[in-house]
Order: structure tokens, then sequence, then C-alpha cells
């Protein structure tokens, strides 16, 4: 039972579904000006490897060419000549039929210009539309059209947009650089804590003594030691590397709202828990850690890399859970290599203290002698993943829209937890392998006067206090028993703008007012855009999910701010759209994906889904756009922003857009 146990987490990974999307094919604009009224339309087609467009120009029987389509707008623009399209490779196929032909055709990149002249110089974006299909060696997709905006009032010179792009390109670079710096602090931070654990931390004398005892010399137990940590680094970083290979970003990031995979994982973290809290031992089939063993007797750098394979199986119980937890969160990110990372900060907090000791055997005599303390370290852990364990569970609630584990009743269990663990610190709870104590440390006493601190801290969650500190993990707070707060009932009749009242004075059709801070939004995307063109506001679409984090954090800690509220309140028309919503759709509504060909769209969630990818090239959540009523964008649109003012000032171009 015991083995079955500790190979379940990796089971539970692999056993989940999950979808790739499938989009080879990506479009972007740009506009250069050539003089007063002359432009040119650049179309750049940005092509995945092994995939190929081909040519506006094939053989009869062939494909599709790739076709552009410019809205003239009644005579006001007018075509110079035909697009122009890059030189491109010629390639004989017999895709297409049985004696094959030769085919123009762009792989990687292709950028298609289209020359125009402007008879109103009023004219200030321009429509069009691709129709192209994406093709490998040995398939095609289905045909597909692509909206592309031109928008005239964002046109430079060639230098100028060069320069745009390259900045364009160093933000995007930057955020990135930052979002996997936090993936590999934490995890870092996390490795620390695990080396803190009984499983791990008797090793390092044990094994730092006998790197020095059998080797010639102290040099050469110094060399020992070092490879025995990068070889810890490349186990963990080789784990990593297998996530991302097996699932993906996009994979992972699906799994992260999937109902039975949030199930599962907050099953496992119990398991965890409870063996961290003394309940059972977990550990790997003792034949894996006898046949690592063996291997290990062979010597030299192999012999090494198989002791610090062993290190990795003996200690199982106690990196388990949290190399697992890493693995999600990590990868949930959206990022192709956060698992890479995350493991990189982990193994690397594991790996030093092996090499340090063993360049200065001396500090062994620093270090603490391993006792009671390390099973405290090992039972604060086992608190934190039962807290983290119901972040899972709510996260399939909220996914489910069950309300069975509103906010108060998460709150509620959490101020447990804490609290239950505020009092082990002080010694007032005791647990199976704890030793007898007569008094506490001042570093435990500290430990516990700050958990208890915080358990008060989150005690005013409970009446409706917004706790921004732990926004990103309790439900929403219009998830909730009192979404107004204890003691304050809603009335029926609610209080809007003017601009909000419809013609009898109540809210508009498909609109809802969000608690606490009475936001009007609509979950439907044509009624929010016809609400829009009848009030004349441009429109925010929001694109989230009732597990998503970050947009969790995007509205309790941004949208709150008295600037970003004005704006959301009362000048633009809010479009929620829930990418995990699990309703069903309306029969008639039920439509083929265009993303995978042969599956249906069968859920509001999926067809929000796909919008947003098809659209928006973009998958991950949240994601902010700010629309006119023709559907075109006001302005580029934005992901997770913490930065108040940088969310505000965004909000304020796209709206300024709008007015010209």
């Amino acid at each position: 039972m015991k083995k079955v146990l500790a190979i379940l987490f990796c089971l539970a990974i692999v056993a989940s579904g999950f979808s790739q999307i499938y989009n080879p094919i990506q479009w972007e604009t740009k506009v250069e000006k050539v003089s007063e009224t002359k432009y040119k339309l650049i179309s750049v087609a940005k092509i995945k490897d092994s995939w190929h467009l081909y040519s506006q120009e094939v053989p009869k029987g062939g494909p599709i060419p790739t076709t552009f389509t410019y809205d003239d707008d009644g005579g006001k623009i007018k075509l110079i000549g035909n697009t122009k399209e890059p030189k491109g490779e010629i390639k004989f196929t017999k895709l297409f039929n049985e004696e094959g032909m030769s085919i123009k055709s762009f792989a990687h990149t292709a950028e298609f210009i289209q020359e125009i002249d402007l008879v109103d110089d009023q004219v200030k974006k321009i429509n069009a539309f691709v129709e192209f299909i994406a093709c490998t060696d040995e398939q095609c997709l289905p045909p597909k059209e692509i909206d592309l905006v031109f928008n005239l009032g964002k046109a430079a010179s060639k230098e100028n947009n060069e320069v745009s792009s390259v900045e364009t390109s160093r933000k995007s670079s930057l955020k990135d650089k930052k979002g996997l710096l936090s993936i590999f602090i934490i995890a870092f931070l996390s490795g620390f804590a695990a080396l803190l654990t009984p499983c791990v931390f008797p090793m390092i004398p044990m094994t730092v003594s006998f790197f020095t005892k059998q080797s010639k010399s102290k040099a050469a137990g110094i060399r020992n030691a070092i490879i025995y940590g990068l070889s810890i680094i490349i186990i963990y970083v080789l784990l990593g590397i297998l996530v991302s290979a097996i699932f993906g970003a996009d994979a992972l990031n699906a799994l992260s709202t999937n109902v039975w995979f949030n199930i599962a994982f907050f099953l496992i973290l119990l398991i965890f828990a409870a063996s961290f809290l003394g309940a059972f031992e977990i550990t790997l089939p003792s034949s894996w850690g006898t046949k690592v063993d063996a291997q290990a007797d062979r010597g030299g750098f192999i012999g090494i890399f198989f002791m610090a394979l062993a290190l990795a199986i003996v200690s199982f119980s106690c990196t388990g859970p949290i190399v697992g937890t890493l693995l999600v969160e990590a990868a949930s990110g959206g990022s192709q290599i956060g698992p890479i990372v995350g493991m990189l900060g982990f193994s690397l907090a594991i790996a030093l203290p092996f090499a340090l000791f063993a360049a200065f055997p001396g500090w062994l005599n620093s270090l603490p002698k391993s006792g009671g303390w390390l099973n405290t370290v090992k039972v604060v852990l086992g608190f934190l993943e039962l807290a983290l364990a119901f972040k899972f569970l709510s996260n399939a609630d909220l996914v489910l829209q069950l309300h069975l584990l509103e906010r108060e009743v998460f709150i509620a269990i959490w101020i447990a937890i804490f609290g239950a663990l505020a009092f082990y610190l002080f010694g007032k709870i005791q647990l199976p392998h704890d030793s007898p104590q007569s008094h506490i440390s001042v570093g435990r006493l500290s430990l516990g006067l700050l958990v208890l601190s915080f358990t008060i801290y989150m005690i005013p969650g409970l009446w409706g206090a917004p706790l921004n500190l732990i926004s990103a993990f309790p439900p929403p707070q219009h998830y909730s028993e009192s979404p107004y707060g204890v003691g304050f009932t809603k009335q029926a009749t609610v209080s809007v703008t003017n601009q909000q009242n419809d013609d009898h004075g109540g809210l508009p059709e498909g609109a809802h007012l969000m608690p606490p801070h009475d936001i009007m939004a609509f979950n439907d995307y044509d009624k929010g855009l016809a609400y829009a063109k009848k009030v004349g506001k441009p429109v925010m679409i929001d694109f989230t999910g009732h597990a998503c984090v970050n947009c969790r954090k995007m509205e309790q800690n941004v949208w709150v701010k008295p600037k970003v509220l004005d704006v959301l309140k009362n000048k633009v028309v809010l479009i929620s759209l829930y990418v995990d919503d699990k309703r069903p759709l309306e029969e008639n509504e039920v439509v083929d994906s265009k993303l995978n060909p042969g599956k249906k769209l069968k859920y509001i969630g999926q067809k929000w889904s796909e919008m947003q990818t098809i659209k928006y090239k973009a998958n991950s959540q949240p994601f902010y756009v700010l629309m006119a009523h023709d559907e075109s964008n006001l302005i580029d649109p934005v992901a997770y922003t913490p930065d108040v003012d940088e969310y505000y000032n965004w909000l304020e171009k796209g709206i300024a857009n709008y007015k010209k």
C-alpha cells in the first residue's frame, strides 16, 4: 500500500489528459508611412518549425492560395498594385495529387506588403482579412480566415518601426525574465526548506565525511563532492526537462484548471501532509534504492552520480511533495522552461551545502546536531502542504461553481490550520515523532508568534476584509456567503450610475454587479458589445478563469484602486469571459472546434478559450483587450499587470484612442 501511495503523485500527473493548441501560423500587422497619403500595409506571418505557408499563386488542383482582402471603406482608400510577397522556396510535393506539383511556399516567417493611397485623409484604420492554409510535408490543417487591422495612427518610418519592434521585444523579454526569476527564487527557498528535513539534512555530514575520508587528497575529496552536487542538479533538472517535454506549457496551463486534476492533487497533498505530520512514512519501492546503491559501488563519476540518485530516492518522502508542487506551479504559469528553472533553483539549494562543506570540512562542527528540530521543520511543512491542498480543492469548486467552499469557509479552514500550527510551535500540541521537551527555543517561539500574527490577520476576512497579503489563495470576494461583508445585505433594487441604467432604471440585460465594489460586468460577449454600442463606450474584454490565481490578484489588488475602479465603472463596458466555465452551451451553439478538428465545443469556457486563442493568439489568463465597436483593438492587449500605474496608463491610452 505504501509503495502505491509513493508513486501515486507521479501517476496522477501523467494520467490526466491534455490538449495542445494547434495554431502553427500567427499573424501580426505593421504600417509604414511612405508620404502624406501613401502607406505600406505589412502583414507578417510567423510560422512554426516544420510548417509552411503557400504563395498567393499556386498551380491548379493544388492548395488554396494565400489571399488578402482589404476593405476600401467605400472608396476611401486606393490599392496600389498587388500584394507583394517574399521570395520563398519552390518545392515539389505529392500532397495534393499522385502526379505531384511544384509549389512556392514560405517557412519560419514571411512579410506581405500592400501599398495604398488615401483618398480620404480621415481614415485611421483599415480592416482586412487573410485566407490561408497551413501544411507540413505530410498533412494540412483546414483553411482559415484571420482578421487583420492596420492602425494608420501608429504608422512610422521604417527606422521607427524597427525601434518600436525592438522595444516591444525587450519589454516582453524583461517580463519573461522577471517571471522566471520569481520561479527560481521560490524554488531555491523551497529547496532550502527541503534541505532542513530529516531525510536530507543528516546526509550532509555523512556524505561529505565519506568523500573526504575515501579520497586520496583533500583536493580529490573536494572534487568528488562538487561532482556529487552537480549530479544532484542534473537529476532534478532532467526531471524538469521531462515534464516540459511531456506536457508543455499549454497543456499544464490547461491542467491547472482541470477539475479532476485539482481534486487528485488535493488528495495527494493530503496524503503527503499526513505523512509529514507523522501518520505514516512514504518511501519509494526499496528495490529502486537497492539497484541504485549497487551502481553507486562502481566508483568514478558514474558511481558518484548514482550516489546522488540514491539521495533523491531516499529523500523522496520529504522532497516529493515539494518537488511536485513546484513543477505544477511553475508549468501552470505558461512558461515552457518554467519547470526546468524551478528544478534548477530547487536542486541548487540542496547541492550547495555538499560542495561548500566539502571545501571547508571544518564548518561541519558548526552544524546543529540532528534532533527534534528536524522533525519540527517536517511538521511545519506538513501544515503548509495541508493549507495548500485546500487551494486545489477550491479551484475545482470554483470551476464547477458548486459554492461548497466559499470564501468564508476557505478562510475558516486556513485559520484552523495555521492556528493549530501556532499551538504546535508553542508546544501545546504533540505529534507522534516529537521528542519530549521542557522548554521551547527562541527561534521556535519567534516562528510561533509570526504564525499566530498571520492567523489573527486572517480573522477579519470572515467579515469581508480583502486580505491583500493572500489575495491569490482564497476564492474571490464575490464568491462568498456575504459578498458585501457580514451584516450587510444588498437590496434587491440596485443603484447604479445613469450610464449603467437601462430604459427601465435597472441593469441592462445580461449584466450583473461584481461585489463588493459593484463593477458592472457582462459574461456574454454579444450582449456586452451591444450595450457598449448603445451607450457609446469602449469595450474591455477580460479573459479570466474561476481558478485563475493572477486574475484574483488583479481584481483584488489593482482593480480596487480608486483611479482604476473609476475607469472600470464609468468609462468602459466590462465583458468577463471565463475560459474554464463548465456550463454546457445551448444545443444550437455547439460547433466544431477550429483548433482541434473533429472535436466539438460543448462548454461555454471552451468557446471563450478558442476565441482568445484564434483572435488574439494567446491562451493564458488574465488577458485584457480594449476594443472599439467594430471589434478592432484600441491598443495592444496586456496580460497580468500588477503595477497599478502601468495598468491605468494602458486603460487611459486605449480610451483616448477610442475618443479619436
